[in-house]
């Protein structure tokens, strides 16, 4: 805490050695802007001052604008030039009021790493333009032998970005960002390496997505009974796989696992006759409802169904937004 002393047997007026002590205090930024200043209180039991006259010190440093009282809270140092947003008046900066202190920090460190002020205008251009054009267009990338997968993933990313998304297999990317040479490539994190490989040296980023857990639907595989049949049916051979692969290591032999493309009826139609429960991606559960009803009167026991709507984590997406500036 900066402290004022007084010394009574000068010359100079109590007031005028005040004045100029909390005036170099402020200069010297002791007291930096937007600081709040002891109040006449503190200061008459610091100097031995009346409130009075400290109240007077104070007007005059307000009349100086250097100071600014406000009401109910105090007396504080008044930001000057750029520090109160005075040099950009924008409507932006009243809806994001931290945006001019961000934007100088950040202009602050590249000049202090030896940028000048043309390289700064340069570098946030290039940026801005780089994620402008980023955002512009969606890629869903997958291999071909499952492009189903990618198929799931566009319809989520569509609903929840509420923007048209590409689906390009791995094999074309390549070919595809010499076509166009801008956007944002997704996928999981299974493929995110062989995407990265193709889209990093076009310049073209991409973003993984991280897989919904199944949590809930591993505890609903957990309460089968044993010996039951379990049936799995998918657009995504890739999930097919791997989730009867998961399945086994939860019950072993304790548990019959059939699955099923959405697109082999065969196999749909024997799923739905013999399992006790069968899961399934949104875009396949008409397929099996459809199924289920024209299998009905065979039917001992209708199957439950259960209808796994995300393939990628909700988190995933939220952070998939913020980094196209849907956020």
């Amino acid at each position: 805490m900066v402290q004022f002393k007084i010394q009574l047997d000068s010359d100079i007026p109590a007031s005028n050695q005040l004045f100029n002590q909390i005036r170099f205090a402020i200069a010297s930024r002791q007291f930096p802007p937007g600081e709040k200043l002891p109040s006449t209180r503190a200061l008459a039991m610091q100097t031995g001052l009346h409130r009075n006259t400290i109240s007077k010190v104070y007007e005059r440093l307000e009349e100086l604008g250097i100071v600014e009282s406000h009401a109910g809270s105090g007396i504080y140092v008044k930001e000057q030039g750029h520090e109160g947003g005075g040099r950009m008046q924008s409507p932006l900066l009243q809806k994001y009021p931290q945006a001019d202190k961000v934007i100088q920090t950040s202009i602050d460190e590249l000049l202090q790493i030896g940028c000048t002020l043309n390289d700064v205008r340069e570098l946030f251009f290039k940026e801005i333009d780089w994620r402008l054009r980023s955002s512009a267009r969606v890629l869903v990338t997958a291999p071909a032998q499952d492009i189903g997968i990618g198929k799931w993933i566009s319809l989520e990313l569509e609903e929840s970005l509420g923007m048209p998304v590409q689906i390009v297999s791995l094999e074309e990317l390549d070919a595809a960002l010499d076509k166009s040479p801008f956007g944002t490539v997704v996928t999981t994190r299974y493929f995110s390496g062989l995407a990265e490989a193709i889209a990093t040296p076009k310049f073209v980023r991409v973003i993984p997505l991280d897989i919904y857990d199944h949590a809930k639907e591993i505890e609903e595989v957990k309460l089968l009974p044993k010996d039951s049949c379990l049936g799995l049916v998918s657009i995504s051979t890739g999930w097919l796989r791997a989730s009867e692969v998961i399945v086994n290591s939860l019950r072993g032999e304790e548990l019959l696992v059939v699955t099923a493309h959405l697109d082999d009826a065969y196999k749909l139609k024997a799923i739905v006759r013999r399992a006790r429960a069968i899961g399934c991606d949104p875009a396949s559960l008409a397929a099996v409802k459809a199924a289920i009803q024209a299998n009905r009167e065979d039917l001992i026991r209708a199957p439950k169904v259960y209808c796994i709507e995300n393939y990628i984590d909700k988190n995933s997406i939220n952070r998939l937004k913020r980094e196209l500036g849907l956020v």
